[in-house]
């Protein structure tokens, strides 16, 4: 009986054993740590070529931070959003001005330049209206499309403009500057201010003019973290991807300048 006894606690003391090692395997597998939450970027219009490329290049190059499709539109209206209490990890606008009330609500920083840009008058392939510069623009018979003067677009627009002493009356003002490109290249306006990286990434859709003092009116675009970035780690990564000379080098292959 003793024996019998002794073999009971022996097994018993094996199916311990067992069930201890059994528990430190599966522990791993139960602590594994949930995915990284993907980076959240708001860009402005102009940026949407670019940053497509760049997202893709990030995403190959930072495979444990995934981006989510970033949110392009006019700044003032990603400003707006943002201001409201939108979730935003990276914060790329096309003006330094439009960055201000997102720094005075202190969702930001005043961030950092990474880019800039130049305006150019767009007119359809062929240039039918025979447009050469800005003094051609005030031709009443001529649509003329413009960004609103509170988006970054329109305010270097009416700058250039009223550099050179000319009146344009636009046919509409948009409140980005891909609504000025998408209306000139479909031909329901006949020219508009638009960026010089707007015409090279419309391809064959648009011909661009370089108008007289278009190197007197740069853009300086300006990237920030969000101040309560959901993703701040990701939001870093991408912002130093961007100011990186792999993230330049796509910039400057869509026409932006240097910061």
């Amino acid at each position: 009986m003793r024996r019998l006894t002794g073999m009971g606690t022996i097994a018993a003391a094996l199916a311990l054993l067992l069930t201890g090692c059994t528990g430190a395997l599966a522990a791993p597998e139960a602590t594994t740590g949930t995915p990284n939450e993907p980076v959240i970027v708001f860009a402005a219009a102009s940026l949407q070529s670019a940053f497509d490329e760049l997202a893709d290049a990030f995403a190959a190059d930072h495979p444990e931070f995934p981006v989510d499709a970033i949110r392009y539109d006019g700044s003032p209206a990603l400003a707006t959003q943002i201001i409201d209490g939108a979730d935003v990890d990276v914060i790329a606008f096309a003006n330094e001005s439009s960055l201000v009330p997102v720094t005075d609500a202190g969702r930001s920083d005043e961030g950092e330049i990474f880019a800039t840009n130049t305006l150019q008058i767009a007119v359809q392939p062929g240039n039918p209206k025979a447009i050469a510069d800005l003094d051609d623009l005030d031709d009443p018979s001529l649509a003329v499309v413009l960004c609103a003067p509170e988006v970054p677009c329109g305010a270097a627009a009416h700058t250039l403009l009223d550099a050179a002493d000319v009146s344009v009356t636009p046919a509409s003002e948009e409140t980005n500057v891909t609504s000025v490109v998408t209306r000139v290249a479909n031909g329901e306006a006949d020219a508009g201010l638009v960026y010089a990286t707007d015409i090279a990434a419309a391809g064959g859709d648009l011909e661009g003019i370089v108008p007289t003092g278009a190197d007197a009116v740069v853009n300086r675009y300006p990237i920030a973290i969000a101040e309560d970035a959901p993703s701040p780690a990701a939001a870093q990564a991408f912002v130093d991807f961007v100011l990186s000379d792999a993230g330049q080098e796509i910039l400057a292959e869509h026409g932006f300048g240097a910061p």
